[in-house]
């Protein structure tokens, strides 16, 4: 697991309309962010393409319906055809990215993502609309990413057409961190963890935080911002919620709390901003006794790089989570027979 050579100088390899669609949120978002520390929703609602829950499959097979799970949390359900037709499949709860204060469920992009999670293991994802800050801060999304694992669990309150074989936990960017901590709370119901370039923080800089503060998404003070949106008021960025690599070396084996903890693949890529921290959490999870960590790297991939599907590493990845959640899943239903 040791880190890559350093991408070279210059800018990361992309087609040029994905890197308009870059430079155009990176726009978006930075206009939509006040200086008083709130949010210009209205502003982000003008330009951000959003897609309702579609019943009839799509050309790969899938259908998706909205459900409320309580008075503010909504889950997407996506069931690819396999399901659909009474077959049990693995469900993935998973938590969409945008800095814990963009996106939704809704959010065209993270819709289009999940779609091809589903189709691809193939699973039933269960896709989160948790609270965003700075209106909600921690530990908002936290308790609704338990509360939707929890209904996941017990069988998505009858929505799903047949009892999962087992339930993953996944997400992406500040999802990612969402997944780690809901994981954290249920270990021993998880199958396995997968986490794609989760948003992790620290109040000293990482090599790949001084390297790369130009490249997409990495600016400085706008990561500032989002971590003063999300952590309690007044806390730094070493806080438990936002430096996860520090919190468990700090735990380290103690009552083996670390060994339990599920399976999980962490997702880096080279162009990265946050990608030292990644690897330090998964440095730090082996080293506190975790069953299995695996590190996939992406050495040319962006932050998000995931939603742009024409990629060749966005399709890469698809396989490699495929591979992690149909081999855990196998596992975890053999544990269960012999038990």
């Amino acid at each position: 697991m040791a880190s890559p050579d350093s991408p070279s100088p210059g800018k990361p390899p992309l087609p040029w309309r994905v890197r308009l669609l870059v430079g155009a949120v990176s726009i978006l978002h930075s206009a939509s962010l006040r200086g008083d520390g709130t949010v210009n929703r209205p502003l982000l609602s003008l330009f951000e393409r959003t897609v309702p829950p579609s019943p009839a499959p799509d050309a790969a097979g899938v259908s998706s319906s909205d459900h409320a799970v309580s008075s503010h949390l909504r889950v997407r359900l996506l069931v690819p055809a396999p399901a659909a037709s009474g077959s049990q499949l693995p469900v993935l709860v998973y938590f969409h990215g945008g800095g814990f204060v963009f996106h939704s469920v809704a959010t065209a992009q993270f819709d289009t993502l999940c779609r091809r999670l589903a189709a691809s293991i193939p699973a039933v994802v269960a896709s989160v609309d948790y609270r965003l800050a700075p209106e909600h801060c921690v530990p908002s999304a936290y308790d609704d990413g338990e509360v939707a694992l929890r209904w996941a669990l017990a069988g998505a309150g009858g929505a799903l057409p047949s009892p999962p074989t087992a339930v993953f936990v996944a997400g992406d960017s500040a999802g990612g961190n969402v997944a780690h901590h809901v994981a954290a709370r249920l270990q021993r119901s998880v199958a396995g963890l997968v986490l794609l370039q989760p948003f992790f923080g620290g109040e000293a800089q990482t090599a790949s935080e001084q390297r790369l503060c130009h490249a997409p998404f990495g600016a400085p003070e706008r990561l500032a911002w989002l971590w003063r949106a999300f952590l309690p008021p007044g806390a730094t960025r070493d806080h438990e919620s936002a430096n996860v690599p520090a919190a468990i070396q700090r735990d380290g084996a103690a009552a083996g709390r670390w060994r339990a903890f599920p399976p999980t693949l962490v997702c880096v890529g080279g162009w990265d901003v946050h990608q030292d921290r990644q690897r330090a959490y998964a440095h730090a999870l082996q080293a506190a006794g975790a069953e299995e960590v695996r590190v996939a790297e992406f050495p040319d991939a962006i932050h998000a790089f995931y939603v742009f599907e024409d990629l060749p590493d966005s399709k890469r990845l698809l396989a490699d989570v495929a591979d992690f959640v149909n081999r855990r899943a196998a596992e975890h239903l053999d544990a269960r027979v012999n038990n």
